[in-house]
């Protein structure tokens, strides 16, 4: 059955009216030189979607790399989907804190902005603010929470400093939560978390679409050292296609409608990475089913606040 993989030119729409191109460059653990490299040699193959965040240090050497690629191709920049993320100590100004992102990536819109996490931290200048013992410094609930902060956000989006707004690393709960408060009148767009088949989040995702928000994964290959690619399933499913384990997770992602963000500094993986084939019904129940025997969260920061519980409160 093998069959060869075709780059991708899927895209899905957004609940703006937008389109999002189906599969993005993911950049977090890029260092600069790295990542420029990176996102050039995306864009010439073929990725038309950029993803990048306040938090991974490179968002200039995104836009360097963009602005170098619009100027030797001639392409225009509203053919390019390019998304950053606020950051947790920076989310009592998220205005501040987008004009900042656009100096760095000298651009003068981004397509999407997220929330990237639930947590408010003291702002104190740096990234990680510290207390006196060495924890991380969280704003109590009810001082300032996420819901302030997205009220700001979507002033941004009215404004046109990004043309859409979105969320990341939120459960059920709190999307439950945000979108029950008064004052909250735009819906997010996205929402950005961590999925590949040893976490494929289907209530989350179910959920999502029927609230008309579009999913995106982080971490499509099981974050650092890519445990997926050595998964014996998606291994056999790869011979059985002709193709990489990668492909078949990546596959697998756009299958369900969701928007895969694999990440690499690597020319040849992040062309690989781009392909994909059209998985049997079969062969994705298949996949669906590798984390009834293989399920884990690999992706959770330690900042004393349990983001992913239940609760909608942290």
């Amino acid at each position: 059955m093998a069959a060869a993989a075709k780059i991708s030119t899927k895209t899905l729409k957004l609940n703006t009216g937008a389109t999002i191109p189906v599969i993005g460059l993911g950049t977090w653990q890029s260092p600069d030189e790295e990542c420029y490299s990176a996102v050039l040699s995306a864009l010439h193959a073929g990725y038309r979607h950029i993803d990048t965040a306040r938090i991974y240090q490179n968002e200039e050497a995104v836009g360097k790399a963009v602005a170098q690629y619009l100027k030797e191709s001639g392409t225009s920049r509203d053919k390019l989907f390019i998304t950053t993320k606020l950051w947790c100590s920076e989310v009592q100004d998220p205005e501040k804190a987008l004009k900042e992102s656009l100096e760095r990536l000298n651009l003068e819109y981004v397509d999407l902005y997220l929330m990237h996490w639930p947590v408010s931290m003291v702002n104190r200048g740096d990234l990680f603010p510290k207390t006196a013992s060495g924890t991380t410094e969280i704003i109590p609930f009810d001082k300032w929470n996420y819901v302030e902060t997205y009220k700001i956000m979507q002033k941004l989006y009215k404004a046109g400093l990004t043309k859409a707004i979105g969320i990341s690393n939120f459960n059920i709960p709190k999307i439950d939560y945000l979108l029950a408060q008064s004052g909250v009148d735009v819906v997010p767009a996205c929402l950005q978390v961590e999925i590949h088949p040893y976490l494929p989040q289907f209530d989350l995702v179910d959920y999502c679409t029927k609230k008309g928000i579009l999913v995106e994964c982080y971490s499509p290959l099981g974050s650092t050292g890519a445990p997926l690619l050595k998964d014996p399933a998606l291994i056999k499913l790869g011979e059985k296609y002709g193709v990489s384990p990668a492909c078949i997770a990546i596959s697998w992602a756009v299958a369900r409608d969701t928007i895969p963000l694999p990440k690499s500094v690597h020319e040849e993986r992040i062309v690989s990475n781009l392909k994909v084939v059209d998985l049997a019904d079969e062969d994705i129940s298949l996949v669906d089913a590798v984390s009834k025997t293989t399920a884990k969260r690999l992706v959770k920061p330690e900042w004393g606040v349990d983001i992913f519980g239940d609760s909608a409160k942290l």
